[in-house]
């Protein structure tokens, strides 16, 4: 698809939205700059209006649209932020819009939609992914002759999310050798190409996705815009099954690379943000400073921006986000425990088994009326990885040892 974000085009986005667009921040993170013996700094698109970038584009199409077409109304797909973007511009401008949002989306982000769009918007659950909700979006559409907007695959969003990159080079005096950016379905990443690609061409752009919905780099190593089948719905803010097609073409010619990580990594990094520099980000807010270790080396020295995208996270979710970032260090382990027939095998266990430092978190029988012979499910918290295979050693030696739950998907899943 021939279509390439000008520079000319982001600058007249950014006047249009400067109405309802916050200029965030630009700030030097001490300990990160420390960590990687760099410089790096953190748009904070987490503080926008809406608590996310994505108002950027959202404004930038709908108001874009004839009178004819507002007095239609709009309608729009989204997990989540880009329908509180979607809604507070239909509220500005008076415009009567319908949101559809996968069924899964945490409730926080629903009801934070509900407010900025208040009588002006109507919200569908449906589906349980973006794509569900979108395919479901796009037929309501068409048979009432409204105008959608799309969350990442339209020039206007992009130009409206290529004003992030505007801000970023206006606030910084020293050029930029590193910018981290979020992907999704790639909106912003390729309003940021358009932005650096001619004002900051020797900025390398690196794309971050995660690694349980790798859309953009499946895409990319393919050569073709590709879909995925299944995915990890965790990072609801970037995980789509398909990018767009002129967000595919914009970024697979145009970014230096494209990365993924684990899950459970960006988990423990928003609980290094929140716990360490006070920030709240959702799992995508996370994504960019989860991959700085990927290029470590490649960073010292060097001016690096991170791009934390929203902060719209439901404190509902902090059980899950602590889980996941303690299985992803190798610090929280199930079993099935078979506990042997003699007296005090329980106390024996605790005693005996564990270390001086394990923690049990989870405990539960597997047959809850002969306790006593029935094997249960374990779950125990350690202070370092390196405790596993003493534990493990001691659990065979006592005739404890049943299954290691971990590394069996299917059985953890269906167990715990």
């Amino acid at each position: 698809m021939k279509y390439f974000p000008t520079i000319e085009n982001i600058k007249k986005a950014a006047i249009n939205i400067q109405q309802v667009v916050d200029v965030t921040p630009l700030s030097s993170s001490l300990r990160l700059s420390k960590q990687y013996e760099a410089s790096i700094s953190l748009k904070r698109e987490d503080l926008q209006s809406v608590r996310s970038y994505k108002i950027r584009g959202a404004f930038n199409k709908i108001s874009s649209l004839s009178a004819e077409e507002r007095a239609k109304g709009v309608v729009c797909a989204s997990a989540g932020n880009h329908a509180q973007g979607v809604a507070y511009a239909c509220k500005h401008l008076g415009i009567k819009g319908t949101i559809y949002m996968p069924a899964v989306t945490p409730k926080q982000k629903v009801e934070q939609t509900k407010l900025f769009g208040e009588s002006w918007v109507t919200i569908v659950l449906e589906g349980d992914t973006f794509d569900d909700s979108y395919k479901a979006a796009k037929e309501y559409c068409e048979s009432q002759n409204k105008s959608f907007i799309h969350p990442f695959d339209d020039p206007k969003i992009i130009e409206g999310q290529g004003t992030v990159g505007l801000e970023i080079l206006n606030q910084t005096k020293k050029p930029i050798d590193y910018i981290f950016v979020p992907v999704g379905g790639g909106g912003l990443a390729s309003g940021l190409i358009g932005v650096l690609k001619s004002m900051s061409p020797n900025t390398k752009i690196i794309g971050v996705e995660p690694e349980g919905a790798p859309s953009m780099k499946t895409s990319i190593d393919n050569t073709i815009n590709t879909e995925l089948k299944n995915i990890d719905k965790f990072v609801d803010g970037a995980a789509v099954k398909r990018v767009g097609d002129y967000t595919f073409a914009i970024c697979k010619d145009n970014l230096h690379k494209m990365v993924t990580v684990a899950e459970g990594k960006v988990c423990q990094t928003i609980l290094d943000l929140y716990n360490r520099d006070a920030i709240v980000v959702e799992p995508a807010g996370a994504l960019t400073i989860a991959a700085l270790d990927i290029f470590a080396d490649e960073l010292k020295g060097k001016n690096v921006v991170c791009i934390i995208s929203g902060s719209n996270n439901d404190i509902a979710r902090t059980a899950e986000i602590k889980e996941r970032a303690l299985l992803f260090g190798k610090l929280k382990h199930y079993f099935i425990v078979r506990f042997p027939q003699r007296p005090g095998a329980l106390k024996e266990f605790v005693a005996e088994i564990l270390g001086p430092s394990d923690d049990i978190t989870h405990f539960e029988y597997s047959k809850k009326s002969n306790k006593e012979n029935a094997p249960a499910v374990v779950g125990i918290e350690l202070k370092s990885p390196s405790d596993l295979e003493p534990l493990v050693k001691r659990m065979k030696e006592n005739n404890f040892f049943g299954e290691y739950l971990n590394d069996k998907p299917d059985l953890f899943q269906y167990l715990v």
